[in-house]
C-alpha cells in the first residue's frame, strides 16, 4: 500500500478543515480526490507531505510514518502545490539543477524520467521561470517534482488556471508516469478530470462523500436524469424548479439537468406544464449521470 490514512482529523480553533478521513491508495495507483475549494484537499496533501500534523489519526506514505519518518518521506516522495512555488528569478534550467542538487542527484540521473516532459520546455531553459506561461511553470514544477526519482507523487490541483489544452497534455503525461510503476495521487476541483483517474474520492467540507472508480460511483445515480432546454434558460430553471414533482435541477452548459420524485415518470407531463409557462422550443431527452451530477446528489 503506497499511502494509507486512517480517521484523520484536523482542525484550525473552531474551523474543522478534514473530519475522520480514511482511505488507501494502491502502489502504482492513479488516484483521485476531486472536490470544491475549501473542501479539505490541501491539508490532506500537506499532512502526507509532512508539512502539517493531524489532531487525529495516523497515516503513511510509501510504508513510512508521516510524523515518525518525516525525513524518509521528504526523500521519497515528489510534491507539486497548487501554487507555483518555484524560485521565479531563476531559470528552467537552474530551477532543474537546483532541486536536483538538493536530493543528492542531477539531471543527467534520472533524465529518462522526466525526458517527454522536460523536452517541450526545453527550448525555453535560459527563460525565468517567472516568465513563462501557466502550461510551461505546470511542466516544469512537474520536472522539478520528479528529479529524484520519488516513488510517489503528490499534485495538488495542478491544472488549475491553466488552458484546455494544457490540461489535457499534462493527464496525458501523467498516464506515462504511471507506466512508469509511480503512485499519483492528485486533487483537482474539475469533475470531469476524475474519469481520468484509477479511483477517487468525493470530498467535500472536509468529508470523504464516496470512494471508488468513476464508473462505479457514476452507476450509483439513483434515478433518471434528463438534459432540458428551452429558449428562455433562466425561466425553465425557475419553472422546474417550481414544479410540483421536481428532485434536482442544476444548470449544466446548454442544458439544465433535471430529475423526477416520480419512478413512473413521463417527460411528455413535463413538456405541457413548460408550455404552460410560456416556454418555447422545448427539448427534453434523457442522458447519462456525469461525476459532477453525482457529486451534487451526495451532497444534497
Amino acid at each position: 500500500m503506497s499511502i494509507s490514512l486512517k480517521h484523520i482529523s484536523k482542525s484550525y480553533k473552531d474551523l474543522i478543515a478534514v473530519e475522520d478521513i480514511s482511505f488507501e491508495v494502491n502502489e502504482g495507483e492513479l488516484f483521485g480526490l476531486i472536490g470544491p475549494d475549501g473542501a479539505g484537499k490541501t491539508t490532506l496533501f500537506r499532512i502526507l507531505t509532512t508539512l502539517l500534523f493531524a489532531n487525529e489519526g495516523t497515516a503513511t506514505v510509501a510504508g513510512y510514518n508521516v510524523v515518525e519518518d518525516y525525513k524518509e518521506i521528504r526523500n521519497s516522495v515528489g510534491y507539486m502545490p497548487g501554487k507555483f512555488s518555484l524560485y521565479q528569478d531563476l531559470t528552467v534550467e537552474e530551477n532543474l539543477e537546483f532541486f536536483a542538487t538538493i536530493f543528492g542527484t542531477t539531471i543527467e540521473e534520472n533524465y529518462d524520467l522526466i525526458e517527454d516532459i522536460y523536452i517541450q520546455i526545453e527550448p525555453f531553459k535560459d527563460r525565468r521561470a517567472g516568465k513563462l506561461s501557466g502550461g510551461m511553470k505546470q511542466k516544469l514544477a512537474l520536472c522539478c517534482a520528479l528529479i529524484h526519482k520519488p516513488k510517489v507523487l503528490f499534485l495538488d490541483e495542478p491544472t488549475t488556471g491553466v488552458d484546455p489544452v494544457s490540461r489535457k497534455e499534462f493527464w496525458e503525461m501523467l498516464k506515462r508516469l504511471q507506466k512508469k510503476g509511480i503512485t499519483i495521487l492528485v486533487s483537482t476541483p474539475y469533475m470531469d478530470e476524475a474519469e481520468l483517474c484509477d479511483r477517487i474520492a468525493l470530498i467535500q467540507d472536509g468529508k470523504i462523500l464516496e470512494i471508488d472508480t468513476p464508473k462505479a460511483i457514476v452507476n450509483h445515480f439513483p434515478k433518471k436524469l434528463y438534459n432540458v432546454k428551452a429558449d428562455n434558460m433562466y425561466q425553465l430553471i425557475n419553472s422546474l424548479n417550481n414544479f410540483e414533482h421536481k428532485y434536482s435541477v442544476f444548470p449544466f452548459g446548454e442544458y439544465v439537468h433535471y430529475t423526477d420524485q416520480r419512478e413512473d415518470f413521463n417527460p411528455e407531463e413535463l413538456n405541457q406544464y413548460l408550455i404552460t409557462q410560456k416556454l418555447s422550443n422545448i427539448s427534453i431527452e434523457k442522458t447519462d449521470p456525469t461525476i459532477e451530477d453525482t457529486f451534487m446528489e451526495l451532497t444534497k
